[in-house]
């Protein structure tokens, strides 16, 4: 918990409400003597020119992790031999340069990870192409190699991805309820907030569209995908075929896109223009056929026809439909989807360094 020792009534305020907004705790200590319990072991401390003084004159070791703050922009000048003096990253005038602080303050709740998420957007070649199915299996994939993963449903039309998994009757926020404003969130917000599947020590997180009510806004997926990313979680983004913001911002976003196509004509043709579309843009996407084929096109076919390069073929799974009716997708382990959605998994691990850079 970050040890805040101000003062300052005004600068109390500003940091209590950044404090609320990434939902982080603060331990608020009166003097140094309350303060030199904690100064070795809170994550973070936060002084005012006041608490600054007084930690120095009280001859407080240097340590990481500490900012100062000050309600003048810029900074008086002889609050930067103190910082130098207590190891602070910074001085910080509030309010104008309060997302320093926000930052601080959520990297006390969720340190970030040794290595950095990787974001994986899928959407279909067609209407119907099945992009909710496999957006769902590469994250179940995910959780049984023991990754946390966070599947994000970025359609308000497309009915909800939490009944893919047959979690619609589970307690937990779905996009309309979640009021993000953009901005830093922990992932321990989301996943305390939101439903979702545990394995082990691991645990699959379900950002759902809902039955009624508006999909994300941009600035709300976006804080979403970077806390992902910050957490080192696998993220899946099941992205409507549009260009609406929403789209563009995920498919940006993305390490890795992924085209749906059913293996078929039409299919291939929508799918092409969708290629096109995304090339110009800059997005490098590739392709996963799904059979079966009416006419006989093999995946190889259907990728040269999209122009896009062959990730993974699925053939058809006679029981898959009765699978998702049932809302039991979650037992399903093997089969020809469970394998496409594993060979995207290696296909991010192999393509992308996971280690965040220092």
């Amino acid at each position: 918990m970050p040890l805040v020792m101000c003062g300052e009534e005004l600068l109390l305020d500003e940091l209590l409400r950044l404090a609320a907004a990434v939902g982080c705790d603060l331990q608020r200590v009166p003097d140094v003597a309350a303060a030199r319990r904690a100064w070795a072991t809170a994550p973070l401390v936060i002084l005012d020119e006041s608490g600054a003084r007084s930690c120095v004159d009280a001859d407080f070791q240097r340590r990481d992790h500490v900012l100062i703050v000050c309600g003048q922009d810029p900074p008086p000048d002889g609050l930067w031999p103190i910082a130098v003096r207590l190891g602070a990253i910074d001085v910080v005038a509030l309010p104008t340069r309060s997302a320093i602080v926000a930052e601080a303050l959520a990297d006390a709740v969720d340190e970030p990870s040794p290595v950095e998420g990787r974001i994986i957007a899928v959407l279909g070649g067609r209407g119907g192409a099945g992009a909710s199915v496999f957006s769902a299996a590469i994250a179940m994939a995910a959780l049984r190699r023991g990754s946390n993963a966070l599947l994000v449903d970025c359609d308000p039309l497309g009915g909800g991805i939490d009944l893919v998994l047959g979690a619609e009757a589970e307690v937990g926020l779905r996009w309309p309820e979640l009021r993000l404003r953009g901005g830093r969130v922990p992932v321990s917000s989301l996943r305390s907030a939101l439903p979702g599947r545990i394995r082990g020590d691991a645990r699959l997180t379900m950002v759902s569209c809902d039955r009624e009510g508006p999909g994300p806004e941009p600035e709300a997926l976006a804080a979403v995908l970077q806390a992902g990313r910050r957490a080192g979680e696998t993220v899946i983004c099941d992205l409507p075929r549009s260009t609406s913001e929403v789209a563009l911002l995920a498919l940006d976003r993305a390490d890795l896109t992924v085209l749906v196509v059913p293996a078929e004509v039409r299919a291939a043709a929508s799918a092409r223009r969708m290629a096109d579309w995304m090339t110009d843009r800059g997005i490098r996407a590739e392709t996963v056929v799904r059979g079966p084929s009416p006419g006989g096109l093999s995946p190889g076919d259907v990728a040269n026809a999209i122009g896009l390069p062959l990730i993974a073929s699925m053939r058809s799974e006679p029981k898959l439909a009765n699978t998702l009716e049932r809302g039991v997708l979650w037992h399903r382990a093997t089969g020809p989807l469970a394998a496409a959605a594993t060979t995207v998994l290696d296909m991010v691990g192999a393509r992308f360094s996971q280690v965040v850079p220092s």
